[in-house]
């Protein structure tokens, strides 16, 4: 997975990018076909926004989070990025295999 962290009126610290790249590692853990992300971090007066895009297998998937503290909207923006990977894996399952091999089995 490729990690690519931008600022938008907001430079890009190493510890801020380690902390990133820290909490979109659990997407992994949930879904494995994640070929890269690219992370915007916003600063807008006394909002603080995180959004991502990640691209996988399938699609893409998009969230945002604005929180008053840069960390808190990242904490708040793998959060959703966590959801939203479980719904993608889940809307991409065949649930009706179990179906068809218990109807065609003796």
């Amino acid at each position: 997975m490729q990690v690519t962290v931008t600022g938008h009126h907001v430079e890009v610290t190493p510890a801020l990018r380690g902390y990133v790249e820290k909490k979109l590692e659990r997407i992994l853990r949930h879904f494995d076909s994640v070929i890269d992300v690219h992370c915007v971090l916003t600063v807008e007066k006394l909002r603080q926004k995180a959004e991502a895009t990640l691209s996988v297998s399938g699609g893409t998937i998009h969230a945002d989070a604005t929180e008053p503290d840069m960390y808190a909207a990242i904490d708040a923006l793998a959060d959703k990025l966590d959801r939203r990977v479980i719904q993608h894996k889940e809307k991409r399952a065949d649930h009706h295999a179990a179906e068809a091999r218990r109807i065609t089995q003796p």
